[in-house]
């Protein structure tokens, strides 16, 4: 008699089970469903301030001499696209209950993880030589190429009436600039030194005409604004990925318990 009271499952306890694997897989689908939509729209912000700092002033990025900011822009378009994908395919996984679209999902979290951290890294290890690169690659940028090489002289004048600026220090430097040097120019400065351009405006160094500040600290100031932006980003999504994995897991394996138990 014993034995067969022990042996005896009544349809309530079935039913409270049942009820109890219903609510956790309900929450943890739940919890999926306002990450990914939190994550959809962080896709779509790395896309908007990656492509913000890519197509804002990007001319200025030929005259850095160095490849690892590009880069961590690139990586970050790449990381907003990935994103987007990856919720879709989150939200997908979830509602339908697919464990292969959820494992997809949670190797894609990682897979972002690691671009995050990697944009993150490259973002902060370029600030600390942004000065530097910038003391020893500007001004011979500018001073070699300026009027030689159409995207350096775009971007020179560009960032030099953006900036307010002329030259890398100040706008004596334009007295060794290989263009004045070889064209036998008059002007003291390109045109784009000049408070209000005109063809020719160059002529004299009056201080109502010309900007005396030099670019160096403005594009140093630009630059390392942006990269902090990047690896700021990059890295606190970090954190908020380990919960999207955490969880992502635990609906998996709440799936897996199910089919098997039923």
């Amino acid at each position: 008699m014993n034995t067969s009271n022990s042996n005896y499952h009544s349809p309530n306890s079935g039913r409270k089970a049942r009820s109890k694997d219903y609510c956790g897989k309900y929450f943890l689908r739940n919890v999926l469903y306002v990450f990914n939509i939190i994550f959809l729209l962080t896709g779509l912000s790395l896309l908007g301030v990656g492509l913000y700092i890519r197509l804002n002033r990007h001319t200025f990025v030929s005259l850095l001499g160095s490849t690892t900011y590009p880069v961590s822009t690139y990586l970050l378009l790449a990381t907003g696209a990935v994103i987007i994908l990856t919720g879709v395919l989150g939200c997908f996984g979830a509602c339908k209950d697919i464990r292969c679209c959820l494992f997809v999902f949670s190797f894609l979290l990682l897979i972002i993880f690691l671009m995050e951290a990697v944009a993150g890294v490259l973002a902060y290890m370029y600030d600390g030589v942004v000065r530097e690169e910038l003391t020893r690659n500007l001004n011979k940028t500018m001073m070699d190429n300026y009027m030689y090489d159409t995207a350096i002289t775009q971007a020179v004048d560009e960032m030099q009436q953006q900036f307010q600026c002329c030259g890398t220090r100040d706008f004596q430097d334009w007295r060794y600039a290989k263009w004045k040097k070889n064209e036998n120019e008059t002007r003291v400065t390109p045109d784009s030194c000049c408070k209000t351009p005109s063809y020719m405006c160059a002529l004299s160094d009056s201080p109502n005409n010309i900007y005396y500040l030099g670019c160096s600290i403005q594009l140093e100031y630009y630059t390392k604004h942006s990269l902090i932006l990047i690896g700021g980003i990059g890295l606190g999504l970090c954190c908020v990925q380990v919960f999207g994995i955490i969880f992502s897991c635990c609906l998996i394996r709440k799936i897996k318990e199910s089919k098997l138990r039923y």
